[in-house]
Formats: C-alpha cells, sequence, structure tokens
C-alpha cells in the first residue's frame, strides 16, 4: 500500500476540499485580523466535516499579487501556521494539507510540520517554468532535504505543467516526461491541471499519465458535478471552485454543493 493508500484508505477519487484563507497580514488585500482569519477558515472546515469530505487544502489564494520564496515574509508562515493548526484540530482525522503561494513550498513544509499536517501541494517540484509571477525554478533537492533536516514526514504532491504558466521553456519535455521526473525524484503524486483555474484538464493527459507513472495522479482544477465522469479514474480530485456559490473560487463555500458532489463520487468508487 502507497502512503497515498495509506492516509486516503482510499484507491479512487478521494475528495480533498480547498479552504482559501482570507488575505494575510501583509498583503494588498488584508482586511482580517488573525482571529477573523482563522474563524473565517474554520468555517469552512466544518462544513467539508459534516460533507464527509475525504481531505482538505488549506492555501492563502487571496493573497494577490503573488510573491515568491525570500519575498515572502514570516508573518505567512507564521499566521498560516495557526490557520492551518486550527483546521487540523477541526478536521479530527480527516487528511490536511497545504499550499503557500506562490510556489512556496519550504514555507509550505515549514507550516505543515508545526501544524502537524499530512501533505504539501507544490509547485515548480520539478523543471522550470514561467508564471505570472517570473521565473519558477525546480525545487525537488533542496526540499526534500529541508524536510528531512527538519523532521517533517509529509507527502508531497506535485503540480506538472501546471496552470497559469507558460512552459515554453521545456516544450520539448511532454507532460508524462515531466510527471516521470516527479516520480524519480520521489513525488507522493502528480497533479494534472487545466491552463487556468477552473478550467478543466485534458482527459487524454489524464489516461497518458496514469499509464506513465505508478504514482497517484491528481485532478487540481475545473471538476464539476457535470463533467466528473471524465475524471473518475483519478486517484484524486482537488475541488476548489465548483464547491462554492457561484462557482468562482472567491465564493462562500456551498454545503449542497459539496454534498451532492460526494454523494455522486461515490458512485465511481
Amino acid at each position: 500500500m502507497s502512503r497515498f493508500q495509506s492516509l486516503f484508505k482510499s484507491t479512487k477519487c478521494a475528495v480533498i476540499g480547498m479552504i482559501h484563507v482570507k488575505a494575510l497580514p501583509g498583503t494588498p488585500k488584508s482586511c482580517l485580523s488573525v482571529q477573523q482569519l482563522i474563524d473565517s477558515a474554520c468555517e469552512e472546515a466544518i462544513i467539508y466535516k459534516k460533507c464527509k469530505i475525504d481531505g482538505i487544502i488549506v492555501e492563502n489564494m487571496f493573497d494577490v499579487p503573488y510573491v515568491m520564496g525570500k519575498q515572502v515574509g514570516p508573518e505567512v508562515t507564521s499566521v498560516m501556521t495557526r490557520v492551518c493548526s486550527e483546521v487540523k484540530n477541526v478536521m479530527g482525522k480527516i487528511p490536511c494539507g497545504v499550499q503557500v503561494l506562490s510556489g512556496n513550498n519550504f514555507c509550505a513544509t515549514a507550516v505543515a510540520f508545526a501544524a502537524g499536517l499530512q501533505f504539501v501541494r507544490a509547485e515548480s517540484y520539478v523543471f522550470a517554468h514561467v508564471a505570472d509571477e517570473g521565473l519558477m525554478e525546480a525545487c525537488a533537492g533542496p526540499l526534500l532535504r529541508y524536510a528531512k533536516n527538519i523532521g517533517a514526514d509529509v507527502l508531497y504532491f506535485t503540480d506538472v505543467k501546471k496552470k497559469h504558466c507558460s512552459h515554453a521553456i521545456t516544450q520539448d519535455v511532454d507532460i508524462c516526461q515531466t510527471a516521470k521526473a516527479a516520480e524519480f525524484f520521489l513525488s507522493d503524486g502528480v497533479i494534472l491541471t487545466g491552463t487556468e483555474t477552473g478550467d478543466p484538464p485534458k482527459i487524454d493527459e489524464l489516461k497518458a499519465l496514469k499509464e506513465a507513472v505508478k504514482i497517484p495522479v491528481l485532478i487540481g482544477s475545473g471538476v464539476t458535478e457535470a463533467n466528473l465522469k471524465n475524471y473518475s479514474t483519478a486517484d484524486a480530485l482537488i475541488v476548489g471552485s465548483h464547491f462554492k456559490r457561484n462557482g468562482h473560487w472567491m465564493g462562500d463555500l456551498d454545503s449542497n454543493k459539496v454534498l451532492k458532489f460526494m454523494e455522486k463520487v461515490n458512485l465511481f468508487r
């Protein structure tokens, strides 16, 4: 049994919901206190738990415009740790992960370690690419060494040819080769996305990745109740926008949408 299967107790279509933390202190749209940020995130966690979600990812999606690496201040790590710790307390035994935008995988690892989370969604794990924020370089080697040094035993789910990016500099490396490189560099699962948030990935790419690698393949954008069947062979589905009232990631979480989705996904398990 893989670490993924051990964590999610499922070999097919685990559903991972997104908790989009409101703008953190110091970011342009910040207007809430730390306690208000915690309360808002925990409200969504309670909804997800009642709907029997398989897992959640906490992400600082409202921190636009995003920055990378050393441009992220210690306040992001500290506040995300507090938020994630409280969310983890709400979720109990349900697997919890974190992503810190943009590509701040070391920060996310530190948060996961301190808050007791089980996994990290990591961008730019293998192969450099150009994102909205600039050039993002591969980080697998330094990242896994950092995790080892601090004792963070977390799983890494890694994006391949990710959304909101240009991949012209690696146009001679296809998505399967990218996924194989991630697998070789000890990724615990690769994430397939469309070209932007809410955009579904190509179905033929899911099939190709399932054949190319032995590690889990997760869908990271664009899955809805209507197109769920197309992605039922995936090991996990990361769902954010579809669970919101207006179908946009900035909206409020809709418990009815989550419940209906979970009912339908159970038909494919």
